[in-house]
C-alpha cells in the first residue's frame, strides 16, 4: 500500500535517504528534486494544484508530493538487537494523540541515536504524512513497534534487562538518576499521562522542574529535555 508525503524538506529528505520513493508530483519544474529523482531513478510528473490536492486533500503540500511505499514498521525484538551502545534507550509512548507530537519526538529520537519508538496499535496516533512532515524523514529512520499491549511488551523488556522510567507531575527530579542501564522512556498521553497499570509497572517516575504558571510541558519538548539528558548522563553526544 502506497502512502504520500508532501512539502519540500520532508520529500528532500526522504530523497536523499532513498527510502522506498515511487514517484514525485511538482506543481511546477524544480531542477533540483528533478536532478535527485533522475540520479536514483524516481519518476516524476508535473500536476496542477488541482491535481496534487486530489492526492494529498488541502494541505499545505508547497507543490511537492512524493509518492512512497508504506511506513516501515518493526518488532520489539528488532529495537532491542539495535542498540547502539552500552545500554539500550527505547521510547514507549502511552497513548499519544497529535501527530505533531510524534513526529517531533520521531525528529529528536534520530538526533540522539534511540534504538527505537513503540506504540499500541489502537488508540494511538500512528505513521501518518502529517506525522511524517513534522519528522522531516525521521520516520524512515527510527524504527517504529506498533503492538497490542503496552504493559505486556514493559514487561517482557523487563526481563531483557531493562528499566523502565515513566514521567509524572509528582515524581523525582529527572536530574537524580544517571541512566546507566538500558532504558524505557514511557511518556504519556497528552491530557492523561501515563495510564494507571502502565505507571505500576515503572521502576522510576521522574519530573522536570518548572516555576512558570503553566502547569505542565508538550509531550514533544518534555521528551526532548528527558532524552538529552540521558544521553548526556551517558556521554554518547
Amino acid at each position: 500500500m502506497a502512502q504520500f508525503i508532501y512539502g519540500k524538506n520532508p520529500v528532500k529528505q526522504i530523497l536523499q535517504t532513498k527510502q522506498g520513493v515511487l514517484e514525485v508530483f511538482l506543481s511546477q519544474q524544480d531542477k533540483e528534486i528533478e536532478k535527485r529523482c533522475h540520479e536514483i531513478g524516481v519518476p516524476v510528473q508535473i500536476l496542477d494544484k488541482k491535481g496534487i490536492q486530489k492526492l494529498v486533500g488541502n494541505v499545505n503540500h508547497q507543490g511537492i508530493v512524493a509518492k512512497i511505499q508504506d511506513y516501515k514498521t518493526y518488532e520489539v525484538e528488532d529495537l532491542i538487537q539495535s542498540k547502539h551502545g552500552e545500554y539500550g534507550l527505547i521510547i514507549l509512548l502511552d497513548e499519544l494523540e497529535d501527530p505533531h507530537n510524534l513526529g517531533a519526538i520521531l525528529r529528536t529520537a534520530d538526533a540522539v541515536g534511540a534504538d527505537g519508538v513503540i506504540f499500541k496499535k489502537t488508540h494511538n496516533v500512528g505513521l501518518t504524512p502529517t506525522v511524517a512532515k513534522v519528522s522531516t524523514g525521521a520516520i524512515h529512520t527510527v524504527k517504529c513497534a506498533p503492538v497490542t499491549n503496552l504493559v505486556r511488551t514493559v514487561q517482557e523488556l523487563k526481563k531483557q534487562g531493562y528499566w523502565i522510567v515513566g514521567t509524572d507531575m509528582k515524581g523525582t527530579d529527572y536530574r537524580s538518576l544517571n541512566y546507566d542501564f538500558h532504558t524505557v522512556l514511557v511518556i504519556g498521553n497528552e491530557g492523561k499521562g501515563i495510564s494507571r497499570l502502565l505507571k505500576e509497572e515503572c521502576d522510576y517516575m521522574v519530573t522536570i522542574p518548572m516555576v512558570g504558571s503553566i502547569s505542565s510541558l508538550n509531550a514533544s519538548v518534555s521528551t526532548g529535555i528527558l532524552l538529552y539528558e540521558i544521553c548526556g548522563r551517558r556521554k554518547v553526544l
